[in-house]
């Protein structure tokens, strides 16, 4: 299973104008998993949708394990890169629960009991296993979330891209979409992630890219991202460091962007 993401010069100017993208270069590696922030309008959705074809790119390439999107067919990037919405209700459609996790499976392909596995597990990690026979538009809008990024999961795609994967959930459901995220990992999927919860982000992923007005000013670790060096350039995104990160650099510890970071670098304060 490949994953790997080239993006090279990348730049998007919507009909009516609006530059979208400014010449954005990137490259994720396949099994990475990556955070892409930035305040709205500073080009993260913009820059997902060209990675399955729903956009395509004013100039610049975008390659999918080396493939340039922009001679691939929809059809053929679906099978590559899974992307989830930021709102399910734009994605989910069909009468029940398992029905909607079983469509992306069967067009592309698969049948019988394969499709029945893939949507058990789908399912299963997102924590709707018990309401597979229910209609969706039942569930709460945090279920329906997690609905939408069920219905990725299933189709076993080698790129997942989550699109606000937080929004709407309680402490309980960002657990659960971190787990998603590390589960993804441990397959050797390639997980990218639009996010304005910073600490979900600090938490959760290795690495972060920071937009702004359609380009990449930071790619770094959270350590380096969330460091205090670094805020003058978040202030500039509308962006703020997470709290672990603020309380650490006021007391002197260090680049601390997590609370497990901050609660270490004060038990070995204490312990010095």
């Amino acid at each position: 299973m490949d994953g790997v993401i080239e993006v090279e010069r990348l730049v998007h100017v919507y009909p009516e104008g609006t530059r979208a993208l400014d010449g954005v270069d990137l490259r994720v590696a396949a099994g990475e998993a990556v955070a892409v922030v930035g305040q709205n309008g500073s080009g993260k959705s913009t820059l997902v949708r060209h990675l399955n074809g729903l956009l395509r790119p004013t100039d610049g390439v975008v390659r999918i394990d080396g493939r340039d999107t922009a001679g691939t067919k929809v059809a053929c990037l679906a099978a590559l890169v899974g992307l989830a919405f930021q709102d399910p209700d734009k994605q989910i459609f069909a009468g029940r629960v398992r029905a909607e996790v079983a469509f992306g499976p069967r067009n592309l392909g698969l049948r019988g009991p394969a499709v029945d596995e893939a949507v058990t597990g789908a399912l299963r990690l997102v924590g709707l296993a018990d309401v597979a026979d229910v209609n969706p538009y039942d569930l709460g809008q945090s279920r329906r979330k997690l609905l939408a990024i069920a219905s990725i999961l299933a189709m076993r795609t080698p790129i997942v891209v989550l699109d606000e994967p937080t929004t709407g959930q309680d402490l309980r459901g960002v657990a659960r979409v971190q787990e998603i995220v590390r589960s993804l990992v441990a397959d050797g999927r390639t997980v990218l992630a639009i996010s304005h919860d910073m600490r979900f982000v600090a938490e959760t992923f290795p690495r972060v890219v920071v937009m702004r007005a359609g380009r990449v000013v930071l790619d770094a670790p959270p350590a380096e991202v969330f460091g205090a060096p670094s805020w003058p350039t978040l202030a500039s995104t509308y962006l703020e460091p997470p709290l672990a990160a603020r309380v650490g650099a006021h007391l002197g510890l260090g680049a601390t962007p997590t609370e497990a970071a901050l609660v270490d670098a004060v038990a070995a304060r204490l312990r010095s």
